[in-house]
This record gives structure tokens, C-alpha cells and sequence, in this order.
């Protein structure tokens, strides 16, 4: 079932029975999460590469709505929300800020994730009144290494998961050892949770708008991050086979006022999965600081 904004609902207590709401977006509807307290800064959530509000580890948002207003949402064209898919994260950047103005909300925090963390940085630099902090997970600054090769490596791991039966993000997100096998496992149940109103995968014609913006960032000009004056946390796995682990600790180099939480030993690109209960404790200590 999905709601609009000014329609009653229940007060869910968990990310797996939280009513799925629409709002409008300059005419487009964006499809949203909304639970926790209702007071206190809201944090939002920015999804990564191909992600919906499905994807995002129950554990993790459950977590973090204990203490805060957690709001996920599907960037446009993706899942439930409407609007064609943009190719530049700048323009993701962009709609991210409008739906947060839609929900009226006048300071927000930041959690993100991946391809979501790049969207991050960019709000923060462009709207820094409206951004009070931001949690980096699994990311990387423009023109970082690696991350223009994220497409392939996504490509690849699709096929080879299509022709094996096995969902690609047990090996884009966690390393091939006995530990990071079992967590992915666990994660991938985790995601299954939701039997009720579950959100529609990314198409393929968003897909290829997705990647080519991923590209477009790993190929751009290093930008400059001693303008983003926000606290910063920054986050990931020691081994992330999709934006390499050195793109975290260069953020925590260049950003002006980072904190870098111990990257996650034998963990990959989905570290903050593979260690939700830490990675929770450590974000709400960095929130509430």
C-alpha cells in the first residue's frame, strides 16, 4: 500500500511494516520510509548503485530509528518514485534537496551510502544550511580511484550471479572468506523480512542512468573538501572491492572535520551491514555528539 504525505497511518515500529508514502516532487511523486521519534533533526538516507527502500539493512535503519527520525526514499525513476533516472550525481544531489523541502524539513542530517555518499557530499557542499551532519559509508570523493571502474564490476557481478543463481551482492559487498560469506547470507535474509507492500526493483533503463553518473564521478576532477565545514563520520570495510577502502581514508584526510570509525576488519563494500550493531552505536554517538 503507499500512502501520500497527508494520509493517516499506523506508527510502525520497524523498518519491515513501515507503510511506504508518496510525496509530490514538483509534480513527480517520490516514493518514502518514514519512522522513529518524530522530533529531533531527521536523518535521510541516500541508497546506493541500483538500490530501493528494499535494500537497506533493517538492522541498520531499526537502529538507528531506536534514537532518530529515519527517512528513506527512492531517488527519481527508481522504484516506487516516478521521473526519469538522472546521469550526473549532481542532478541526484538536486532532487535529494527538493524532496527534503517537500517534507518541509529545514535541517536534515545525512547517511550516505555508496553512490548515496556521493549524492552526500555534494549537498553538503551546496546546501550547507541544510545539512547539520553527514555519515559516509562505503564511498569516495570525486575522481577517487577505482570508483569509474564501479560499472563494470557491477556488470560483471551481475552476469556471473545471473549464470550461478546467487544474488551479486554477496560478492560486491562482502569478501569472499567463510566470515564475510555467512554475513552476506544473513544480510541477503535480512532483506527479506518485508513480505507486504516490498518496493519494485530498479528498472534497467535507470540502471544504465545510475552507472553512467557513477562513471562520470570516478572520471571527474578531484573537488575541493575543505569547503564541506559539517562534521563528517566516514565509514567502511577494510577490503571494499567496489569503491577501494583508500577512498575512505582519503575523505577522512581531506575533510576538515571527519571522524573515521576503525574500518571494519574482513569486510567489504556492505561494512556497515556486515557490522550493523557497531556501525549503529558509532553513528548515533557521531548524531548525537
Amino acid at each position: 500500500m503507499t500512502t501520500s504525505r497527508n494520509s493517516p497511518t499506523h506508527s510502525a515500529s520497524f523498518y519491515t511494516n513501515t507503510p511506504t508514502r508518496t510525496v509530490s516532487v514538483q509534480g513527480v511523486d517520490f516514493a518514502y520510509r518514514e519512522l522513529g521519534p518524530r522530533e529531533g533533526v531527521p536523518i535521510v538516507l541516500l541508497m546506493h548503485l541500483a538500490g530501493v527502500l528494499d535494500n537497506w539493512d533493517p538492522r541498520v535503519v531499526d537502529g538507528l530509528a531506536a534514537r532518530r527520525r529515519v527517512i528513506a526514499f527512492d531517488n527519481r525513476g527508481v522504484g516506487g518514485s516516478g521521473g526519469s533516472t538522472p546521469d550526473t550525481i549532481e542532478a541526484m544531489a538536486h532532487d535529494a534537496v527538493l524532496f527534503v523541502r517537500a517534507l518541509g524539513f529545514d535541517q536534515v542530517d545525512l547517511l550516505g551510502l555508496s553512490m548515496g555518499g556521493f549524492v552526500a557530499q555534494v549537498i553538503a557542499e551546496a546546501e550547507p544550511r541544510l545539512v547539520r551532519k553527514v555519515i559516509l559509508a562505503g564511498t569516495g570523493p570525486a575522481g577517487g580511484p577505482g570508483i569509474d571502474k564501479v560499472p563494470a564490476l557491477t556488470l560483471r557481478a551481475t552476469l556471473k550471479g545471473a549464470l550461478t543463481r546467487q544474488d551479486p551482492k554477496l560478492s560486491l559487498f562482502f569478501t569472499d572468506t567463510a566470515s564475510g560469506r555467512r554475513a552476506g547470507r544473513a544480510f541477503l535474509r535480512r532483506l527479506k523480512e518485508r513480505t507486504q507492500d516490498r518496493d519494485k526493483n530498479i528498472s534497467l533503463l535507470s540502471l544504465r542512468a545510475q552507472l553512467k553518473a557513477v562513471k562520470r564521478w570516478g572520471r571527474q576532477s578531484p573537488s575541493d573538501l575543505s569547503v564541506v565545514r559539517q562534521p563528517v563520520l566516514v565509514a567502511n570495510g577494510t577490503n571494499d572491492s567496489m569503491v577501494p577502502s583508500q577512498n575512505t581514508l582519503t575523505l577522512a584526510a581531506r575533510l576538515p572535520r571527519s571522524e573515521l570509525v576503525p574500518l571494519f576488519p574482513d569486510a567489504g563494500h556492505g561494512g556497515i551491514f556486515q557490522y550493523h550493531d557497531e556501525f549503529v552505536t558509532r553513528a548515533l554517538g557521531f548524531l548525537t555528539s
